[in-house]
């Protein structure tokens, strides 16, 4: 990734934790970090190192104990609570790993729900999401609800609800676990796609090394830390612990 695409996420000096007194865990530990605009970052490591904690605070989910975090130049450690709201439903899609799709909604409102929140008449909003479903292969479910779709149709449809207002920043937790081979290059396919796109970015937390081929660069935690950033040979990517 050439070094003069601009910063879209600037993390510096966060530390995070969790509890009180005795039992204060510190999950962060003075993590400083970029992502530019252009690139898929994929955040690996073993199980509670932080990873999702991490994406939490980029995305402006959870606040930091220590630090600033800058999303394309904006302090969101300096906005009210209000005002992060706000900046996220403009700025930021989020794949949660656990879908959090509506049961009683049919995958079409479920994946127009970005754009209502905006203020989008119903009308394109769901003219929107159709188009989102048919790109994550999903163009014959439309009228099928969460309950009638299997976990890997409902994390398609999880991805199609956080890109379907053209966030600039896309932020994934394990958006590849629940998906076939197959699909799960689909997927990634779409997110390069997305992260070609003028001004905007990709990042991802994985376990999954089906997809590091996809990355540009692979930032590994251990411990609340950042250890390493591989910057990634697309014909032979790099082999990394994810255990």
């Amino acid at each position: 990734m050439p070094a003069d695409h601009p910063i879209a996420v600037h993390l510096r000096g966060i530390v995070k934790s969790f509890g009180d007194g005795g039992s204060r865990l510190t999950v962060l530990k003075d993590i400083t970090l970029e992502t530019r605009s252009g690139e898929i970052m994929m955040l690996v490591g073993p199980s509670g190192c932080g990873k999702t904690t991490l994406i939490s605070i980029m995305a402006g989910t959870l606040k930091a104990d220590e630090g600033e975090v800058e999303v394309f130049g904006e302090s969101l450690h300096k906005m009210s609570t209000r005002a992060i709201t706000r900046f996220r439903a403009q700025n930021i899609g989020f794949i949660f790993q656990q879908f959090h799709l509506i049961p009683t909604l049919t995958i079409v409102q479920n994946a127009s729900v970005p754009l209502l929140i905006q203020g989008k008449s119903t009308r394109y909003a769901e003219a929107k999401a159709r188009e989102a479903l048919a790109q994550v292969g999903l163009g014959d479910r439309f009228n099928h609800r969460p309950s009638q779709l299997s976990g890997g149709q409902q994390q398609r449809v999880a991805i199609a609800r956080a890109l379907v207002h053209e966030p600039r920043l896309i932020i994934c937790d394990e958006p590849t676990a629940a998906l076939d081979a197959k699909n799960g290059q689909i997927v990634m396919e779409l997110f390069e796609n997305v992260a070609r796109t003028p001004g905007r970015s990709v990042v991802v937390v994985t376990h999954d090394n089906r997809i590091f081929q996809h990355a540009d660069r692979i930032a590994s935690m251990d411990d609340g830390r950042i250890v390493e950033i591989h910057t990634v040979n697309k014909t032979s990517p790099p082999v990394i612990a994810t255990h």
